[in-house]
């Protein structure tokens, strides 16, 4: 089911995957466009509920649009059937893991010969867009970052480490993170020089992007952030090689990430 979104490009057969780095396990669901030649690259991080077919859908949806995509599974397979499920398996997550397997799922992505390593973003929504901006903050070499709905750092020395250009998308009604929290976080990325761009919606709440949310989606600001999501992606400017602090060859050379199957 794909919600309108019209396909740009005939897809390779997404699947999933896992990655090693270490001793840690990456699970992942790559997206690949069909045409040859190097792509812009997204790192997709998916809400509470866990990797469910509509986190799968974005991706692919992605991927339609000319992007190599790598959706990280947190809950290595599992997927919450309700809210009980979903606290029971976010409790279950600790940040310095996540951003491992984040970095891990960077990495893979800057070494295959068809992504342009200074051109990998990271999106999420809710909790994924939380992690999202933690990628901003912990990988110098991100280029772009879209935060849906997601919590939003305060700390001034952490929104100093941000290189990547971020794409806010946010609704009036969520009161979890209120229209002000999300202004605060605007001024703090402006003070710092930072490039932002923050929209938020009225008459929209929390998770108003995902139709499973019944009673909360919105299907006008939907389409409305999904077209200004790939307009953000197709003109953010590229990680530098001074700012990504390796250059694609030392990166080969450096890698340590295994694809396990």
């Amino acid at each position: 089911m794909w919600h309108g979104y019209a396909l740009r490009m005939t897809l390779i057969e997404p699947h999933m995957m896992t990655l090693q780095r270490g001793a840690d396990k990456v699970s992942g669901f790559l997206a690949l466009p069909r045409n040859p030649g190097r792509h812009r690259a997204v790192i997709v991080m998916h809400e509470w509920w866990g990797l469910n077919d509509w986190v799968k859908e974005q991706a692919t949806n992605l991927a339609a649009n000319g992007y190599v995509v790598f959706a990280v599974d947190l809950y290595q397979g599992n997927v919450a059937a309700n809210p009980s499920e979903a606290r029971k398996l976010k409790r279950g997550l600790r940040d310095e893991i996540v951003i491992r397997a984040m970095r891990a799922s960077f990495e893979y992505l800057a070494n295959r010969p068809d992504v342009d390593s200074t051109h990998i973003g990271s999106i999420g929504w809710s909790m994924g867009g939380r992690y999202a901006l933690q990628l901003a903050i912990h990988e110098p070499g991100l280029a772009a970052c879209v935060v849906n709905y997601g919590p939003l750092p305060t700390d001034r020395v952490a929104i100093q480490r941000i290189h990547a250009q971020v794409l806010g998308t946010f609704g009036a009604l969520d009161r979890g993170i209120p229209p002000g929290t999300v202004r605060a976080f605007e001024q703090g990325m402006q003070a710092a020089n930072k490039s932002v761009e923050i929209k938020i919606y009225h008459g929209a709440g929390h998770g108003f992007q995902n139709p499973d949310n019944t009673r909360g989606y919105r299907p006008e600001p939907t389409a409305d952030a999904w077209s200004r999501t790939l307009a953000f992606f197709a003109q953010v400017d590229s990680a530098t090689t001074d700012r990504v602090g390796l250059t694609r060859r030392n990166r080969l050379e450096k890698s340590r990430v295994v694809v396990l199957g």
